[in-house]
């Protein structure tokens, strides 16, 4: 009997240490997707203005 309240318990513990890495995780990810949501807006403003900053490929920079 003490053998399996101690494994209930170890289980118990685990169980509550996944919910705590999950709830993190979620934070985190929702954190990462606003971000991202972010940029996008922001690259597609940027193109909508039409600057072209960034070099692409073969492309020469505008100092050559």
């Amino acid at each position: 009997m003490d053998k399996l309240e101690e494994q209930m318990a170890h289980l118990i513990r685990t169980v509550d240490d996944l919910s705590d890495v999950v709830a993190r995780q979620e934070t985190e990810i929702a954190t990462l997707t606003r971000r991202v949501h972010m940029l996008m807006q922001r690259e597609g403003e940027r193109e909508a203005a039409g600057s072209d900053g960034v070099v692409i490929g073969n492309e020469r920079p505008p100092h050559y």
